[in-house]
């Protein structure tokens, strides 16, 4: 029997600042379609931002716990996939109306010719991209079977 992983459920982000996460992510999450819900769990907040193929939460960090660096062990970034390039010069335009800092879509062919992307970080220092739906990845997913280990 062959198992194959079919999507991320969820990922779990600890913050040092929930209410000034929320506001953030609020912003960009609401940009990218997601909706909103919050709950507890262990008497901890959590908020919840999901779309229809998975669920991206905020909860509290522990106090005294390190700001997070891209280049220590652990997450470097988180990209988000969005149709084309269209999308992103839309969410580009949202983030500039949001006052969101971000550095604005662009051709990064040195990873693909067809790769364009939008980066920015969180209140955090977690490093989040944007980039669209590239033809190696619609290949991939449309011919999986046809392709050799």
């Amino acid at each position: 029997m062959s198992v194959e992983v079919i999507g991320i459920d969820h990922i779990y982000i600890a913050v040092s600042d929930l209410g000034r996460s929320e506001v953030f992510y609020d912003h960009v999450m609401t940009i990218l379609g997601f909706r909103k819900n919050q709950f507890e769990i262990h008497e901890a907040p959590h908020i919840q931002y999901y779309n229809r193929h998975f669920g991206y939460v905020l909860r509290p960090a522990h106090n005294g716990t390190p700001a997070h660096d891209s280049y220590q062990a652990g997450l470097h970034h988180l990209c988000f996939r969005v149709n084309g390039i269209a999308e992103l010069q839309t969410i580009s335009r949202l983030l500039m109306q949001a006052r969101i800092a971000h550095e604005a879509p662009q051709g990064y062919s040195q990873y693909a010719d067809d790769y364009h992307a939008i980066f920015l970080n969180d209140p955090d220092g977690i490093r989040l991209e944007i980039t669209n739906y590239r033809q190696e990845r619609q290949d991939r997913a449309e011919h999986w079977d046809d392709l050799a280990d």
